[in-house]
């Protein structure tokens, strides 16, 4: 406890705890009131239906204020930094944090219009998030190293760059898979033990069960490669601190 208290180290590490119990009780919920296979099914489909759906949307809906926060926080700090030691140009820290707040904006979108409700709007907020979340991660990666052996070590640019390229390596597949889900069927539904697939010119089969597993476990590995490359930022932020100064100015000039 002691060393999360110093400096900010507790922004990141209140948004790894947070994000992974999101993921962890709506999938737990879902899992136990027998909403959807235990096995590996896609995150969305854990806070698909209720009570799990309203813990799925306010968790993450918190998720994406702390993501936000965390992420402005490195860039100023990344600012700081760049004053002592030009590493960087400006406008890549600038273009890092809003690729990052665009994957927060995601999330909002993904916590607010469920899959169940609104899926093509639920689909695209989920596409923005991992797209968005993927490329923030490199780009930070790339920073770290561009900071480096100043403000980082080596092996920590090979930790971030490692959790980069794995999360990568998983949104392609995932992304193909899922689009192959998608086109497989006129009518998708989750694959959750209550629903059963309508055969309305296309019909589940074991490849198509296969594709739909394959896609759910990149997704699972892409969302805790971002929980873990924000676990990163604590050593780092233990040595920040955030000042907030007030200036009132006489409203008669």
């Amino acid at each position: 406890m002691h060393a999360l208290a110093q400096g900010i180290a507790y922004i990141p590490a209140l948004l790894v705890v947070w994000s992974a119990a999101a993921f962890l009780i709506s999938y737990l919920t879902a899992v136990v009131l027998g909403h959807v296979e235990p096995f590996v099914p896609y995150i969305s489909d854990t806070g698909t239906t209720p009570p799990e759906s309203a813990i799925f949307g306010f968790m993450i809906s918190i998720t994406s204020i702390l993501g936000t926060f965390t992420m402005y926080a490195r860039y100023k700090i990344l600012q700081k930094q760049n004053e002592v030691a030009a590493f960087v140009p400006h406008w890549f820290n600038v273009m890092a944090l809003m690729v990052g707040v665009l994957g927060s904006i995601g999330m909002v979108i993904v916590a607010t219009f469920q899959e169940g409700s609104v899926p093509v709007i639920h689909d695209t907020g989920a596409l923005i998030t991992f797209l968005s979340g993927v490329f923030y991660i490199l780009l930070q990666s790339i920073i770290s190293y561009r900071s480096c052996p100043e403000w980082n070590s080596r092996r920590l640019c090979h930790v971030r760059m490692a959790i980069s390229l794995v999360s990568l390596a998983a949104l392609i597949p995932m992304i193909a898979c899922s689009a192959l889900v998608f086109f497989s069927y006129r009518e998708w539904q989750p694959r959750t033990k209550m629903a059963k697939p309508l055969c309305r010119g296309h019909c589940y089969s074991e490849t198509d069960s296969k594709v739909q597993v394959a896609s759910a476990v990149c997704e699972w590995i892409v969302a805790f490669g971002f929980v873990l490359y924000f676990l990163t930022y604590i050593q780092e932020f233990k040595k920040a601190e955030i000042k907030i100064t007030t200036e009132l100015h006489d409203g008669t000039r």
